[in-house]
């Protein structure tokens, strides 16, 4: 799923051949993030459209031999003259009259011909590991047109191994475009992105020849083609770029008198692995450009109130119930204390019921809730890899907290699982300006068994960056707080030859207990608030329910076929199926003394006052039920590795549940486990209720 979709898109028809733009946002000046070699499409700016279209109009497109564009035979149909008047055909296409034109890599010609030849047209001009007539070439290079001996390293970028063998030159040039450790994600891309080509098409871009109007042609005129370009220009390079050398940059910066940014230890796709920092260097230019009216930002001030900012997870509603509950420990011992909400739906209809302060900025957060739907089947959800799939929305939802922390003062940030805080700001300690709390109910990415050596290969690189990100900054983390107990910790390690997961765990967090989100005290009199919530005493009530997202809607169907068999067995069985906030009811079956409910606020206290319950294996609602002592089926997503190792390694510790496996659940056998857990006795470990207050005097302490 994308961060964010254009808001218009279509085609330019230039030569006969078919350019596919798009446009997003609105405004002014308009940001044009030009199309690199056909190697790649746009996507290449994932990273970057969803924060720039927040403050600026961006275009892009894809350039001819990928994407949506065509793929002309030709070789001269991929000069780089002809990207460049592409460019010229997409600003008019899109009443695009100026633009600050983005060239990548290749492109970086494509931007000094466009700043060059059409001054009226481009404001500024943005280079980002630029191809350039001033620097040295890389080193290993080989012929080009040579049948070689050798198909190791460079070697490999030559025309007959690609011919003969493109998926393997694609992996090698990937990992030279992407040299950063852990960047397993980015590689993936380029390799994604390069087979939707060919070599074909590749060996003609490298064997087109470009006309005698590109003044570029000739190497000895195009270094003056520099120094008349007369825009504003940024240059923006990594030192350790592999396939680009940092001189070429340089070189562009001194012809230009441009501003040259060079990112430390980066390789040649900074926009793809420093994201944070291209991004703010990338508006900063831009407002330096076309400047806009000044925004009073919010001063810090002796005597003034304190103020947080939570940032709440919204993959489960269990984050907004144990949030909640800290909050009003926090304000219980700080009554000074502001609390602002960073969420999205679900968990905003959450805390607006509780009463909470949602920030306006939210509604810029793309919607992590569907991302995970769009990535399940039916009752599976490769929760790892989901979430490495969910990397453009992770970096847009960290660029909305950051224009909110830039523009505003607070005191204090608490993540509950808010990857994308923690991850960018150990990525960019500089950004960190604030007191900073992490949470979490679990450490850990565990491979599940079928994924064989590649998914333990890609979960260990996953542990050890985090590993190494702690070790490098062990302070940004101002607190690190462990919803749970040192037991509830799996007893496994975070990969080969690296530490075991509760050792590493136990030095560096501190242990909350585990936060429900209510006082289970309060709950006690099950026969007052069964007569609340219209509950008979004479009758046997089966609470489904399967979390806040829809990956739930197949679970839910098959314990509904299960009521005629459970009734059969229990005849004052009276079932209710919680659909929750993002399954429509009227798409599920319907039965006789079957009641399906759409979302349902304190669900806690349903589960409260039930007879038994069948669940997924998510851990709130399976430790709501463990702390309430309530009998229950749960079952764990297939390949989800949180509810298949660490849910189920903590209810085993509590002796709590049935766990199910709905790959051979049948209507008929979840109606006699039904059956038979109402008539098992309940003796789980009890669950502590001060959680909530243990974390929030830990928080306490920082303001």
């Amino acid at each position: 799923m994308r961060a964010r979709e254009p808001d218009r898109s279509g085609y330019v028809k230039r030569d006969g051949v078919r350019v596919y733009y798009e446009v997003f946002g609105e405004g002014s000046p308009t940001l044009f993030l030009l199309p690199t070699w056909s190697l790649v499409h746009s996507r290449i700016w994932k990273a970057q459209i969803p924060y720039l279209a927040r403050h600026f109009r961006v275009l892009t497109f894809d350039g001819r031999g990928n994407g949506k564009s065509d793929r002309p035979a030709d070789a001269q149909a991929y000069t780089r003259q002809a990207f460049a008047e592409d460019a010229i055909a997409v600003m008019d296409a899109t009443d695009t009259k100026e633009a600050i034109v983005v060239g990548y890599s290749a492109a970086g010609q494509d931007a000094a011909l466009l700043a060059y030849g059409y001054p009226q047209r481009i404001r500024g001009a943005v280079f980002i590991g630029p191809v350039s007539p001033f620097g040295e070439p890389t080193p290993g290079r080989v012929p080009w047109d040579e049948k070689l001996a050798s198909t190791e390293g460079w070697a490999k970028h030559n025309r007959h191994y690609w011919l003969s063998n493109y998926a393997d030159w694609l992996s090698f040039f990937a990992s030279k475009v992407v040299t950063e450790p852990h960047s397993t994600k980015q590689i993936e891309d380029i390799i994604e992105w390069g087979g939707e080509t060919s070599a074909q098409i590749l060996i003609a871009t490298y064997e087109c020849e470009e006309p005698p109007s590109n003044p570029l042609a000739d190497p000895a005129k195009a270094k003056e083609c520099y120094e008349r370009i007369t825009c504003p220009v940024l240059v923006i390079h990594g030192s350790n770029d592999a396939v680009v050398s940092h001189s070429h940059g340089a070189g562009v910066a001194r012809a230009t008198g441009g501003t040259l940014v060079t990112i430390e230890g980066s390789g040649h796709c900074p926009q793809a692995r420093d994201p944070v920092k291209v991004n703010l260097a990338i508006r900063d230019f831009a407002e330096s450009v076309q400047p806009k009216p000044t925004q009073p930002r919010l001063r810090r001030g002796l005597g003034r109130q304190k103020r947080a900012l939570y940032i709440s997870s919204p993959i489960g509603l269990g984050h907004a119930q144990r949030d909640v509950a800290i909050a009003n420990e926090l304000r219980r011992l700080r009554p000074d204390v502001q609390i602002d909400w960073l969420a999205q739906d679900p968990v905003t209809r959450v805390l607006a019921s509780e009463g909470e302060t949602i920030h306006p900025a939210s509604r810029f957060l793309a919607s992590e809730s569907k991302h995970i739907e769009s990535e399940s089947a039916e009752h599976d959800l490769h929760a790892f890899q989901a979430i490495r799939r969910m990397d453009e929305i992770l970096i847009n939802n960290f660029m909305v907290f950051h224009d909110i922390v830039r523009d505003e003062p607070y005191d204090l940030w608490i993540g509950d699982e808010a990857w994308e805080l923690d991850y960018y700001l150990h990525e960019n300690p500089e950004e960190k300006r604030a007191a900073y709390v992490w949470m979490t109910d679990f450490v850990g990415w565990i491979p599940m068994q079928d994924g064989g050596d590649r998914e333990r290969f890609l979960t260990a690189d996953y542990n050890a960056e985090m590993i190494e990100h702690i070790a490098r900054y062990p302070r940004l983390r101002d607190r690190a707080i462990f919803v749970g107990n040192p037991d509830d910790i799996v007893p496994e390690t975070f990969g080969a030859d690296l530490p075991r997961i509760s050792d590493w765990t136990k030095q560096h967090f501190d242990f909350s207990g585990y936060i429900t989100g209510f006082d289970p005290a309060a709950l006690v009199d099950r026969e007052a608030l069964r007569a609340e919530l219209g509950f008979q005493p004479d009758e046997t009530i089966c609470i489904v329910t399967v979390g806040g997202s829809g990956v739930g809607a197949h679970l839910l169907r098959r314990v509904i076929e299960s009521f005629p068999a459970a009734k059969r067995r229990i005849p004052s069985l009276r079932m209710i199926a919680v659909a929750g906030p993002r399954i429509d009811p009227a798409s599920l079956p319907s039965a006789q003394g079957l009641e399906v409910r759409a979302y349902v606020h304190e669900l806690y206290r349903h589960l409260a006052a039930c007879d038994i319950a069948v669940v997924q294996g998510g851990l709130s609602t399976t430790m709501e039920l463990t702390a309430n002592r309530r009998p229950f089926l749960y079952f764990p997503l297939r390949h989800h590795f949180e509810q298949n190792f660490h849910v189920r390694h903590r209810l085993e510790r509590y002796g709590a549940g049935r766990c199910m496996d709905y790959a051979t659940a049948t209507p008929e056998t979840i109606a006699d486990a039904i059956a038979a857990e109402l008539k098992r006795k309940v003796d789980y470990r009890p669950v502590e209720t001060d959680g909530a207050a243990r974390a929030a005097e830990r928080i306490a302490e920082l303001l």
